[in-house]
């Protein structure tokens, strides 16, 4: 069956893995254009291009499905489309296309979690499980019905990175088996059941810390933007970056966003009990462990996150 893959991050290069190794005839990527990054700005291919460039496989850059791209597309002769973080919309042209359609490999239970962000909001929200669906793409936002579905416990200490990660070779195998199925004929999509809950893409502001939140909440958002956008507070008007806070539950009583030295931990204040610093990134410098940062605090007792 040939197929075209469209995807842009790392969590989608173990799915066109697994494509390819379960025999797949991978005609196209579809792929977001080259970006700058660094310092340096320098342009830089997205890492399912790079992926498919090693693999010798044909790669269509765009960042919007036009008429052009479609041609591109049609060129391609796909029988499925398989889509996994893509980055961007597939009008009603592109997806007539495949005669088995477009299938879309998403990080949620569907129908919750709809739309760019879903693990990061499930983590934000305090699931305790997630998961993997592969469903039928519609021009709706995600409401297309399932072929299959896998979940995922969440652990303590998981962060969006390191569950995207664990999805992403999990969903790679779903999306290889929900393909297989479609090629023999044996797959069936059944309509989403369920509450519906959205999850918009994470901006900078999601990853601010409100310190009169209570502490579970305040280490469920620092865990689901970690690694992007990343949790940060304010102090003296400066933005500070956080990696994941620890709960440490029978703590000293502090105000919320107070600071304190707790032998050689470094705590602040919540809504509830205080929560442990584990690494701290000032503006412009690089990341520490809290303790190093701490000890560059004339008094630590006087210092308040904002």
């Amino acid at each position: 069956m040939r197929v075209l893959f469209a995807g842009t991050p790392a969590v989608a290069v173990p799915s066109l893995d697994a494509l390819v190794a379960a025999g797949f005839d991978v005609v196209a990527v579809l792929t977001r254009p080259d970006a700058p990054l660094g310092r340096k700005r320098v342009l830089t291919p997205s890492p399912v291009a790079a992926r498919a460039a090693e693999l010798g496989i044909n790669i269509i850059r765009a960042a919007k499905v036009d008429a052009g791209v479609t041609e591109q597309i049609a060129a391609a002769a796909p029988d499925v489309a398989a889509i996994v973080a893509y980055g961007g919309l597939i009008p009603r042209p592109a997806l007539d296309l495949p005669r088995h359609g477009w299938i879309n490999l998403h990080f949620s239970l569907l129908p919750a979690w709809r739309g760019a962000a879903p693990v990061q909001r499930s983590l934000i929200a305090g699931d305790d499980v997630t998961g993997a669906v592969t469903f039928l793409l519609e021009e709706g936002l995600d409401t297309g019905p399932v072929f299959g579905t896998l979940t995922e416990a969440v652990q303590p200490d998981d962060t969006a990175g390191a569950l995207l990660d664990r999805l992403s070779h999990s969903g790679a195998v779903l999306l290889t088996q929900t393909l297989s199925a479609v090629d023999a004929g044996r797959a069936t999509a059944v309509p989403q059941q369920g509450e519906v809950s959205l999850a918009p893409k994470l901006t900078l502001e999601d990853g601010r810390l409100d310190w009169k939140q209570p502490a579970l909440a305040i280490g469920r958002r620092a865990r689901g933007v970690t690694p992007e956008p990343g949790a940060w507070t304010t102090l003296d008007g400066q933005r500070i970056k956080l990696e994941p806070v620890r709960l440490r539950p029978g703590g000293p009583a502090l105000q919320p966003g107070q600071l304190a030295l707790d032998g050689k931990s470094v705590l602040v204040g919540t809504g509830s009990h205080p929560v442990e610093l584990t690494r701290v990134q000032p503006s412009g410098k690089k990341m520490m462990t809290a303790a190093d940062w701490a000890r560059g605090q004339a008094t630590l007792e006087s210092v308040v996150f904002e």
